[in-house]
């Protein structure tokens, strides 16, 4: 297991493709979700797409059933969301006003991916940036990307 460094968020190469891979499928919609991982682990190992149920290009939000059946399941398991994602479809991979005021997680790892100007087409692989937003304060975090393991991807 790598080491899990303050300030730095540990993805595995698996859930980092499967993100990629979800932003690209939604676009032009913004695709949201999860990574859980054992409380208090900070290491984000299952990763939990979600469906964006304002379908939009511009803004996404949890389906609040899908929403309260996932923290139904974290309980179960002695989880908690170590990553919340979504994709930009036409900006940058930078928290908006909006989702700075929505961050309400402040042990999560927030993580952008943008599909703007065709990216969601291309066969490179996506930047992905991550942040800890905390009272409306956004701090960028260095992202290091890891040989897959026994991680759980697309459950």
């Amino acid at each position: 297991m790598p080491p899990y460094a303050a300030g730095v968020l540990t993805l595995d190469q698996a859930i980092y493709a499967a993100i990629v891979a979800h932003a690209r499928r939604d676009h032009p919609d913004e695709a949201c979700g999860v990574v859980a991982g054992p409380a208090g682990s900070d290491r984000p190992q299952r990763f939990i797409p979600m469906l964006n149920a304002a379908m939009s290009p511009t803004f996404y939000e949890f389906d609040s059933t899908e929403l309260l059946r996932l923290y139904q399941d974290l309980d179960a398991h002695d989880e908690e969301l170590v990553v919340i994602y979504h994709s930009h479809t036409a900006t940058e991979a930078y928290p908006s006003r909006t989702d700075i005021t929505l961050a309400q997680e402040p042990g999560a790892h927030y993580v952008l991916v943008s599909t703007r100007d065709g990216a969601h087409r291309g066969a490179e692989p996506l930047p992905l940036r991550s942040y800890r937003i905390v009272d409306g304060e956004v701090r960028e975090e260095d992202v290091c990307i890891v040989a897959s393991d026994d991680t759980a991807v697309g459950e």
